[in-house]
């Protein structure tokens, strides 16, 4: 048979069953559809909350002083436990699976004065690396350096909106604000960023100044002592050393601080990496369920498509016979009603396809909430789709086209005869 008139039998097989055809195939379009765009969705999701995350600080454990809940070392429970301004410097010496512990200062409320208005607003001390591993990215200027902090400079560092309180959309570098009646030189303008969690503000809101110029200029209030500490902030040295790093720095300020590694009231950790393991499980989950649901609409679609075809052997029970009763072999048969099955089912796959990611570029050109990147269909999702389409074809012509090879040409005649 040419391929001409394959298409022609095809052709004529779906007009005669117009109905039920499209019904089949509107079921595979649909279990397309329904895998990449679930795929792209949760795709969408776990991108944008990635980077919103990633906004926020890299794989950064914050790790707070808190009160003991169980005994150690003789001591009794209950005891408040303060961080030092030497815990960081021990933590990155002895803990080998930790890239940085740096020591942090906060206090809000300040009073902040440009030459054109005025604002309360909160001021972090830190040290350099902290720009990094907060994500601090400036529009204009530079970071405090490492120099700045060992001559306790009075520079500063304005968040993206503490910058439009103050300065409006003048120039800020270089010009000079009263920070409690401090003179502090304005040295750079941090970007805007989404930030979707905090735990003291919002970074475009605040002011970074060096750790030692903050010590200085806003020493801690009894009972706390000049040298103590808001927080830590520890990063691992790797993704891989994460868990590591997180037990190294219990053990180390255990020991410092004497009290049990164990105590989790007494270090308070809170594990950003942890978090994203957490969202990342919830969103592949959502992606495997609604996959699932895409996977048995499909299986429907083949079912159909194999009554579709069973039908179309039935009804051409003389035309093959008559193809057999001439010198047809069982074997064109065959190929015949699979080629048929296989034209029907990849036919609404690349229909499906087309519509799911038209539809994914078509949202994508829409404003998006910062938490959600779009529609982002991957070559993974659209290869599954095809590799199920092509597991489901095989099985769906398989069956009708045996049938069809197995029917006895003599019976095929009497039975149209008859009918």
């Amino acid at each position: 048979m040419v391929l001409r008139d394959l298409f022609v039998d095809v052709y004529r097989t779906l007009l005669a069953h117009k109905l039920r055809t499209a019904l089949t195939m509107f079921g595979i379009i649909w279990g397309i559809v329904s895998i990449v765009l679930m795929v792209a969705a949760g795709e969408g999701l776990r991108v944008g909350q990635a980077k919103v995350a990633s906004q926020f600080g890299k794989d950064i454990m914050i790790v707070f002083g808190g009160r003991t809940s169980l005994q150690a070392g003789g001591l009794r429970a209950g005891r408040r436990i303060r961080w030092e301004d030497s815990d960081g410097a021990i933590l990155e010496k002895e803990a080998t699976d930790c890239k940085y512990a740096l020591p942090e200062l906060g206090k809000d409320e300040v009073r902040i004065t440009s030459p054109f208005n005025n604002a309360a607003l909160l001021v972090t001390g830190s040290l350099p690396p902290f720009a990094d591993v907060r994500t601090i990215e400036l529009a204009k200027g530079h970071f405090y350096t490492w120099e700045d902090q060992e001559q306790a400079r009075r520079v500063v560092v304005l968040g993206s909106e503490a910058k439009s309180q103050l300065f409006g959309s003048r120039n800020a570098i270089g010009e000079t604000v009263q920070v409690n009646n401090f003179p502090y030189v304005v040295i750079g303008v941090m970007k805007k960023k989404d930030q979707d969690s905090s735990y003291d503000g919002r970074d475009i809101n605040k002011l970074f100044i060096p750790y030692s110029a903050m010590q200085r200029d806003f020493p801690n209030k009894p009972p706390d002592t000049p040298h103590t500490l808001d927080r830590l902030l520890v990063v691992p040295a790797s993704y891989e050393q994460h868990d590591a790093c997180k037990h190294e720095t219990r053990v180390i300020l255990g020991r410092l601080h004497n009290f049990d590694p164990e105590d989790k009231e007494a270090a308070g950790i809170w594990d950003t990496l942890e978090e994203a393991k957490a969202f990342r499980a919830m969103t592949d989950g959502m992606k495997y369920f609604l996959g699932g649901v895409g996977v048995t609409t499909l299986l429907l679609g083949g079912l159909g498509v194999m009554n579709v075809m069973l039908v179309a052997v039935r009804e051409r029970t003389r035309e093959i016979g008559v193809r057999k009763a001439v010198g047809a072999a069982s074997r064109a048969i065959i190929m015949q009603f699979f080629a048929e099955t296989m034209m029907i089912v990849f036919m609404s796959g690349a229909i499906g396809l087309a519509i799911a990611f038209g539809f994914c570029g078509m949202v994508n050109l829409l404003p998006m909430p910062p938490f959600f990147a779009g529609l982002l269909p991957t070559w993974s999702s659209g290869l599954l789709a095809a590799g199920i389409l092509g597991f489901i074809s095989v099985g769906s012509a398989i069956y009708p086209a045996r049938r069809a090879a197995s029917i006895d040409p003599i019976e095929a005649l009497r039975y149209e005869a008859g009918g």
